[in-house]
């Protein structure tokens, strides 16, 4: 009968710290809430804006980018005068990659967590949770997954990739961005001028 109780007790006892889990997790918004709006794909953010989306300095972009952390997906630095082209996604990476950090996150841990980041779709990624015990990375998809590693202890901090992603959204809609479809269709300066000149010989 004694062994009934105890089962009882701890069962309780397990229910009342998932609630508790589940509670922390609501309020730093951790748990997978509405769906964030579709991934603008034709447009390119130049690095400063970049770095003031992801509330990053000019320096950390630029080594991040020379060591392959987080390189610009839209366009790569081509020789000098050449502006790196950033695309929304590359920004949440970098967003998330600067929280890890300022959590204590070891490089090596951000760069296999970054990796994993960037093989999954779009639409997945914002069911992603980060969690963190400070010293490994932890991918939840689940609420469930949440909770059960800040019931178990594991979780000390976490990143919701949803919330970064609105969050991103917002600073972006006052910043200059670049729309990727027009670059090749606008004449660059010289290559107007070459454009002008072989007229001239032909005509």
């Amino acid at each position: 009968m004694a062994s009934n109780e105890n089962e009882h007790g701890a069962d309780a006892a397990q229910t009342k710290a998932a609630h508790e889990a589940a509670d922390r997790a609501e309020e730093q918004g951790l748990l997978f809430a509405d769906d964030v709006s579709p991934l603008p794909s034709d447009t390119g953010y130049r690095g400063p804006t970049a770095c003031n989306a992801a509330g990053i300095t000019y320096r950390q972009l630029d080594y991040w980018a020379r060591t392959g952390l987080v390189e610009p997906s839209v366009r790569g630095a081509a020789g000098s005068g050449s502006q790196r082209l950033y695309s929304f996604r590359d920004i949440l990476i970098l967003k998330v990659v600067k929280r890890l950090l300022d959590a204590g996150i070891s490089l090596q841990q951000i760069r296999t967590a970054t990796a994993h980041l960037r093989e999954r779709g779009t639409d997945d990624l914002t069911r992603v949770t980060l969690m963190s015990d400070g010293a490994s990375v932890y991918e939840c998809t689940s609420n469930d997954e949440v909770i059960d590693l800040l019931q178990g202890g594991q979780g000390v901090f976490g990143i919701a990739i949803g919330g970064v992603w609105r969050e991103i959204e917002g600073t972006l809609a006052e910043l200059p961005s670049e729309r990727t479809a027009d670059e090749t269709a606008a004449p660059v300066a010289g290559d107007e001028l070459a454009a002008r000149r072989a007229a001239r010989h032909t005509g």
